[in-house]
């Protein structure tokens, strides 16, 4: 049996009973040095084409990164209204002790 658990408040979650949501996220390089798609590139001349593939292939596998959690329902709605943790209520409150 797979046993699943919030990445986010550590609750369990039962395969067969509890709803789980999963979040992809992918973190990469934007290429936005050329102008138009892959498609526009190929009908102007196998050039461009060339300078196309070389580009890219010039990203560092350091640079594409993928992260993968599961949420249970109530962690999942959170998520959803500040998937960047932006909001105050997000932040970690220590003591003044």
């Amino acid at each position: 049996m797979v046993h699943y658990t919030c990445d986010m408040c550590g609750k369990s979650l039962v395969a067969d009973e509890d709803i789980r949501y999963v979040v992809k996220i992918e973190v990469y390089t934007a290429c936005d040095t050329m102008d138009g798609d892959l498609e526009e590139v190929m009908e102007d001349d196998d050039e461009s084409y060339e300078n196309f593939t070389d580009s890219s292939e010039s990203i560092k596998d350091d640079d594409y990164r993928t992260f993968r959690f599961d949420l249970c329902t109530k962690c999942h709605k959170k998520y959803l209204q500040d998937p960047l943790f932006l909001k105050p209520w997000h932040r970690i409150r220590f003591s003044e002790n």
